[in-house]
């Protein structure tokens, strides 16, 4: 079927805020009395920011109650927003603009789905907004990847069938979620890692309107 829409996942994929969400989570885990690693770090990939603090409150072996982890979590949260608000063009990660102004000069949609609840300050700050149709994230789904919600939600809101649309991801509970939903991806990193993913690429800039052609064929 012809693909008329894309679905961007946000981190690691169009800009780098894995960084800012490793050093908050550090200096979270650290005022707790433990250290947290970029091995775990990689574990929290896609999942949502209650789901990440109860992963490091086990590897710290720390109990807390729901209002203690709501707590800790809009900490973490204050601390990533303002290093997110430092962000700047530069940051957008290789290929990206490129990528994004031949999709939408062929004609494509293009839509944004992700977890994060900041991704519309990321994309003003990064100058990515003029891109999107539509923007899905954590404000407006509430199950987190590999759950579909996010890009069904987003295929809705473009009016497109899913299997019309293609999903691009860096993670393998987003490539997961993608498959859920019924759509094609595009992984973007290491193919021994993204197994599921229809198409594995390192970064946009390998990427071209002739592979989105190709995807009408699979």
């Amino acid at each position: 079927m012809k693909i008329k829409a894309c679905l961007f996942d946000l981190d690691g994929v169009l800009v780098d805020t894995a960084v800012y969400h490793f050093k908050a989570w550090k200096k979270l885990a650290n005022t707790l009395g433990f250290d947290f690693t970029e091995e775990q770090n990689e574990q929290l990939k896609g999942i949502s920011r209650i789901e990440s603090l109860n992963k490091i409150l086990d590897w710290g072996k720390q109990q807390k109650t729901e209002e203690e982890k709501i707590s800790l979590a809009t900490q973490k949260n204050d601390w990533y927003v303002a290093m997110i608000n430092q962000m700047t063009p530069a940051e957008v990660l290789n290929g990206t603009v490129d990528f994004l102004s031949k999709v939408k000069n062929a004609g494509y949609l293009i839509g944004l789905g992700s977890a994060s609840k900041n991704s519309a300050m990321i994309l003003d700050r990064t100058n990515l907004t003029h891109f999107f149709d539509v923007i899905v994230d954590g404000n407006v789904v509430s199950k987190s990847k590999p759950d579909p919600e996010v890009f069904l939600k987003g295929a809705e809101l473009l009016r497109v069938l899913p299997q019309e649309a293609l999903v691009f991801e860096d993670a393998i509970a987003g490539i997961e979620a993608a498959n859920r939903a019924g759509m094609k991806s595009v992984g973007i990193g290491h193919a021994e890692i993204l197994t599921e993913a229809t198409l594995v690429v390192a970064d946009l800039s390998k990427l071209s309107i002739a592979h989105l052609h190709q995807m009408d064929e699979l």
